[in-house]
């Protein structure tokens, strides 16, 4: 299937809807889920089309994963968390909901389970967190 320009995620790319920004650099767009399954919930994209990794470049790849890696230390220390999650699905049967290739980051601690998805966060928890993320990034 081809790319839809107008899906969330290039509209948030766009600046056409808000978003709660962490970090940017030149080929990729971290932003906080709105919805979080934890606390310090984010999701890393690629600033270039593609739908998902089946059609996703080495390049764009190579780009996202490092900016995962990236965030998922940041969120681990942010968070004093004992462990991290890392989720990508592909296609609405493997559970994609949203198709712009998308990372989940969730920090995660012993016995505490992820929340419910779909449920609408608390914005100004979720820019809290937010910030704490950028402080560790900014070191």
């Amino acid at each position: 299937m081809p790319y839809d320009d107008d899906n969330i995620f290039a509209k948030i790319l766009r600046e056409e809807i808000p978003s709660i920004r962490v970090f940017e650099d030149d080929e990729t767009l971290v932003f906080m889920d709105i919805m979080p399954r934890t606390d310090g919930h984010c999701l890393v994209i690629p600033k270039t089309p593609c739908r998902n990794v089946l059609d996703a470049s080495e390049a764009q790849l190579a780009a996202v994963m490092r900016t995962v890696q990236k965030l998922a230390r940041a969120v681990m220390v942010a968070f004093d968390a004992t462990g991290v999650t890392v989720q990508q699905f592909n296609e609405a049967d493997g559970g994609q909901e949203v198709f712009h290739l998308h990372f989940h980051i969730l920090p995660r601690h012993a016995d505490v389970s992820l929340r419910p998805p779909g449920r609408m966060g608390d914005m100004e928890a979720i820019r809290v967190h937010a910030d704490r993320i950028r402080a560790v990034l900014a070191g």
